[in-house]
């Protein structure tokens, strides 16, 4: 019976440190941990890097990678477009002269959507890792790194747009475009005679997870059915060992057929149950609460959710509207009422129904309730306070969601947490 594997692999990514998680994955790649994982393969001929870690992660990531191996690197290749795996592109090409970088062809297309976003992604993104990178200052600061490195936003050398074979002393590598899994410019690397194969962040930040379709820091919808096209690609390959985006290798070819099988069932499970309940006009929330996975194809939640993946298959097929409400045809939002309902039923009313909706473990309803008061008397101590109290309980849960939480909803609710207690998010910075 399968164990999925998901169980024994960490979650959160953290950034580079330095003299840390860098080591030799066998006689010719050295994995350096980053905000996504860097790989420097050796050849005779020099070196080729996969991804290049952020900008102010690039000296860490060549310093670590250094006590390794001291060769050129001739070729530098981003499994794609985000600002983790791109953001140190130029120095490297500062180091290695002639360095070529290879991108996938949907590069350009999907760096210029980042960058037309970049101060909404900074302020959306900063509940989730604000505190992190200040540590992680903090620790650079230490060992004499205060010169921070830019973040690259490069212009490949070299585009392809399905395959393409790189070869270099001796070493042959298959680049196979996967367009839309990840992102646009999503590519996966294959090395034939070693059945090796990188992929990147291709099926989320950790192995074995449902995928982000549609992030809460806020991103483009992704395709359920790309990303499982995805999965299916990589299968075929059958490699025998998984050099992923975040954490250790996936080893063994029967252990990677057995999770990306997994992983695709899942997503059809999902989007065919979404579809059909569509079709029968049932409402979005109720798939929601309804639609879970079956035994077979257990998948993680750490990153992405279920829940979170029926609204945005959903919303992918049939967009904003829910014909739930002829106002939601207007810009004027529900809250815009909250003021007359506390008017009407009394501040004080209204925070006692939402303690007895939490008593009766319904913490959801109690927040609709308490949104209604802090909407209209922000200030309102007890509506504060039963706030941060429904906060931490959903926390609780959380955490003990099959022994791992959600990276991104336990980040956003310990966040809340903090902002009622009167702390702050500042944007990020260096990204």
């Amino acid at each position: 019976m399968r164990e999925p594997i998901y169980k024994t692999r960490p979650v959160a990514p953290s950034a580079a440190t330095f003299n840390q998680r860098c080591r030799r994955i066998n006689d010719f790649i050295v994995l350096a941990e980053a905000c996504s994982n860097v790989y420097l393969l050796e050849t005779p001929a020099g070196n080729i890097l996969v991804n290049s870690g952020m900008g102010f992660e690039a000296p860490v990531i060549d310093h670590n990678l250094k006590q390794h191996s001291q060769g050129d690197i001739k070729y530098l290749v981003t499994t794609q477009g985000h600002v983790d795996h791109l953001g140190g592109v130029q120095y490297f090409r500062d180091r290695h002269p002639g360095l070529v970088y290879i991108a996938q062809a949907g590069n350009p297309e999907h760096q210029a959507y980042d960058a037309r976003l970049q101060p909404f992604r900074a302020a959306r993104s900063a509940f989730r890792f604000q505190a992190d990178f200040a540590e992680v200052f903090k620790g650079y600061a230490a060992a004499g790194y205060t010169d921070i490195n830019l973040q690259d936003h490069p212009t490949p050398d070299q585009t392809f747009t399905e395959r393409q074979t790189l070869e270099l002393g001796g070493l042959t590598l298959e680049l196979i475009a996967v367009p839309g899994a990840e992102t646009n410019d999503s590519l996966v690397i294959w090395l034939p005679e070693q059945r090796i194969v990188l992929t990147g962040n291709l099926f989320g930040c950790p192995f074995g997870h449902f995928p982000n379709l549609s992030t809460i820091r806020g991103d483009r919808y992704r395709d359920a059915l790309v990303c499982a096209a995805a999965a299916e690609v990589v299968r075929d390959l059958q490699p025998e060992l998984l050099l992923y985006g975040h954490h250790d290798p996936v080893q063994g070819e029967a252990l990677i057929r057995a999770e990306l099988t997994a992983y695709r069932d899942a997503i059809h499970h999902v989007h065919d149950a979404v579809v059909a309940g569509m079709n029968a006009g049932k409402p979005l929330h109720q798939l929601q609460q309804e639609i879970t996975l079956p035994a077979e194809c257990e998948v993680g939640e750490g990153y992405g959710k279920v829940n979170w993946g029926v609204r945005a298959i959903w919303e992918n097929y049939a967009g904003w509207f829910k014909h739930d409400s002829t106002t939601e045809l207007y810009s004027v939002p529900r809250s815009e009422v909250n003021a007359d309902l506390v008017a009407l039923a009394g501040a004080a009313a209204l925070v006692e129904r939402a303690q007895e909706r939490l008593d009766a473990n319904e913490p959801e309803a109690a927040l609709h309730l308490l949104d209604i008061v802090l909407g209209a008397q922000p200030d309102n101590p007890e509506a504060i306070d039963l706030t941060i109290r429904v906060h931490e309980s959903l926390l609780q849960a959380a955490r003990d969601f099959k022994t791992t939480g959600n990276f991104w909803f336990v980040g956003w609710l310990e966040n809340q947490i903090k902002l009622l207690r009167g702390g702050s998010t500042p944007a990020l910075e260096n990204v």
